[in-house]
C-alpha cells in the first residue's frame, strides 16, 4: 500500500513537471497548461492507477474545462493539447472514453486520444 502511494505521488510530481514543459500557447482564454492542470485530478483514473471511478475534483475540473471551451476553435485547440498530454501521461484510452459519462459531461464527440480534432 505504501509503495502505491509513493508511486502515485511520484507520478503526480512528474506530471506537474511535464505540465511546465508542455506547449504554453494561449488557447483563447485557456492556455494548454491550464487545460492540463484542470484535469490533473483525473490522472489516477485515466492511467488506471487509481479508483475505478473519477474523483469529484476530477469531474469538477473536467466540467469547468468543458464550460470554458465554448467555441469550436477553442474545443479544437484544447483537443490538440489534451491529445499530446495523453500520450505523454500514458492514459488508458478506454478510461478517456468513460470519463464524460462518469462525470455527466455532454460532449458532441467521443473523447479518444486518436480523435481527429479538426472534425
Amino acid at each position: 500500500m505504501g509503495k502505491k502511494i509513493i508511486a502515485f505521488l511520484t507520478l503526480v510530481m512528474v506530471l506537474g513537471l511535464q505540465v511546465t514543459t508542455l506547449d504554453a500557447r494561449q488557447i483563447d482564454d485557456i492556455s494548454c497548461s491550464e487545460a492540463i492542470v484542470s484535469l490533473l485530478p483525473c490522472v489516477p483514473f485515466l492511467t488506471g492507477l487509481g479508483p475505478p471511478t473519477p474523483s469529484t475534483s476530477c469531474c469538477e475540473g473536467a466540467q469547468n474545462l468543458n464550460q470554458k471551451a465554448d467555441t469550436t476553435q477553442v474545443r479544437r485547440d484544447v483537443c490538440e493539447c489534451l491529445k499530446g498530454a495523453s500520450i505523454k501521461f500514458g492514459v488508458n484510452s478506454d478510461k478517456t472514453k468513460q470519463l464524460p459519462q462518469l462525470c455527466n459531461l455532454s460532449l458532441s464527440f467521443s473523447f479518444d486520444p486518436s480523435i481527429d480534432c479538426n472534425t
